[in-house]
């Protein structure tokens, strides 16, 4: 069986980097997937992806030695299993605020007796070049539990969360931690404020020896993030790419149309 180099890089320290696939492309997916990223992950809490086709494209990235994450919509039993049935090599799991809920995520993807998992299914193995019975005694070990901090309640729990057996990374959602940290009347977070809710994070992530990650939109933002310890690194996405690609072109031939429809994320 086939093992999980990010897994493997996370546990010996090293920085990973990789994207979101938001558009469920298949042609783009595999033009990514052989570009040297350590892993893409598809999002399936904000994006329009059915089942079928979303074990299509993990199978894509796999068989490009990549390795094939998902956001799921939410960290329940439910999602978690299907989208590792259908092949994918680990789970994002968003807007994790308790224990509890951090439990619940850990437990699903995992195996008895470590957790609940549900044995079945045909085809998360062959991502793995692996027999059905090798995938079910190997996959609590591959398979990767990366848990999102999006709130200041998830900042305020986060020891107790990022300390659990079974958490290989925290990964920050930065515009969900924004829009979270409003006060009643709507106003937003400074910058600083913002920043020093992430240095929390990285802070705690150090204290108990869990790697943290976030969402930027830059090479520079990821190098800097690097530098400050993170070591799951994620840069823009399929669709920032080709918008922002698009838009250059444009401003050269049509500069008074170049405004419209940038994607920022």
């Amino acid at each position: 069986m086939k093992p999980n180099p990010v897994k493997q890089k996370l546990r010996w320290g090293e920085v990973t980097y990789g994207t979101w696939l938001t558009m469920g492309d298949l042609y783009g997916t595999r033009v990514l997937a052989r570009m040297g990223y350590d892993w893409l992950t598809l999002d399936l809490e904000h994006s329009a992806i059915d089942w079928s086709h979303a074990s299509v494209i993990f199978a894509a990235i796999a068989d490009a030695g990549c390795v094939p994450l998902a956001r799921v919509p939410e960290g329940s039993h439910h999602y978690i299993k299907r989208v590792l049935d259908a092949g994918a090599w680990g789970i994002v799991v968003p807007m994790v605020d308790t224990v509890e809920q951090a439990k619940v995520a850990i437990a699903a993807a995992k195996y008895p007796p470590i957790g609940n998992r549900s044995v079945g299914g045909g085809m998360a193995n062959l991502n793995f070049n692996a027999s059905n019975q090798q995938y079910y005694d190997q996959a609590n070990d591959e398979v990767i539990v990366i848990l999102q901090t999006e709130s200041p309640t998830g900042v305020e729990n986060a020891e107790e969360i990022y300390a659990l057996p079974g958490v290989d990374a925290i990964f920050i959602g930065p515009n969900d931690l924004r829009y979270q940290m409003r006060d009643s009347d709507g106003t937003f977070p400074t910058a600083e404020d913002h920043e020093a809710m992430v240095q929390k994070v990285i802070e705690v992530g150090k204290k108990v020896g869990t790697p943290t990650g976030i969402h930027t939109m830059a090479p520079s933002e990821a190098l800097t993030r690097a530098q400050q310890g993170m070591q799951f690194l994620a840069i823009g996405s399929d669709m920032m790419f080709l918008s922002q690609a698009a838009h250059k072109t444009l401003q050269e031939v049509k500069p008074e149309s170049a405004s419209k429809g940038l994607a920022k994320y």
